[in-house]
């Protein structure tokens, strides 16, 4: 049996490691996990970014990976505590966003300012259990290679953005968006796509 199998199936075993890693009731790692652990674990491709002011949690029991050239600007905060976290290639993550795992993110993405994206939900059934103590739920969030996402939009856990869409400022996005999109509003709709036979835009009348 692996060290891993065996720290996973004591409890005992497994909320001491879990406290040499993140100080108790935190979500931030230990300062010498960030220098010492993860860089062992964790892949970053040639010319990558991450700005002074960002805020990285990221631990080594889950992957987080960045490819070439890309950045993570100021006051962003990156957290792979309860699933992946994976940028592309020449991808920009803007002042201020939030990436909460696990989020799969495609080569060629612009980021706008204060974005805010969680896999994570909280669940909440039981009116008798304060909600930090009943468990998360968990579901990857996708946005493929050549997307643009404008400032303050929130992507919901599930959601997948296709392909070369926008996503317009202000959006809250719910539902998948197709590949080849324009998105907007609360909850985003789709108002239009592209049209491969034509070249153009075309608009998508609303139900």
């Amino acid at each position: 049996m692996s060290i891993v199998s065996i720290i996973k199936s004591n409890p005992g075993i497994k909320r001491f490691v879990h406290w040499c890693l993140i100080p108790s009731h935190q979500a931030r790692p230990r300062v010498w996990v960030k220098w010492f652990v993860n860089p062992f674990f964790h892949k970053k491709g040639k010319g990558t970014v991450i700005c002074r002011r960002t805020r990285v949690d990221v631990l080594p029991f889950q992957p987080f990976e960045m490819g070439d050239y890309s950045t993570i600007e100021d006051f962003a905060t990156i957290n792979n505590g309860v699933g992946p976290v994976r940028i592309g290639k020449h991808t920009r993550i803007g002042i201020g966003n939030v990436v909460i795992g696990p989020v799969t993110i495609g080569d060629n993405v612009i980021f706008a300012q204060n974005i805010v994206m969680s896999g994570l939900n909280h669940n909440y059934k039981d009116p008798n259990t304060p909600i930090y103590l009943q468990g998360e739920t968990v579901s990857e969030i996708t946005v493929e290679d050549d997307c643009w996402i404008g400032a303050n939009v929130v992507i919901t856990a599930g959601v997948k953005i296709g392909k070369h869409s926008v996503v317009a400022a202000g959006a809250v996005v719910t539902k998948s968006i197709p590949p080849y999109s324009v998105a907007v509003g609360n909850p985003a709709r789709v108002i239009k796509q592209y049209d491969a036979q034509s070249g153009e835009w075309i608009s998508v009348k609303s139900n």
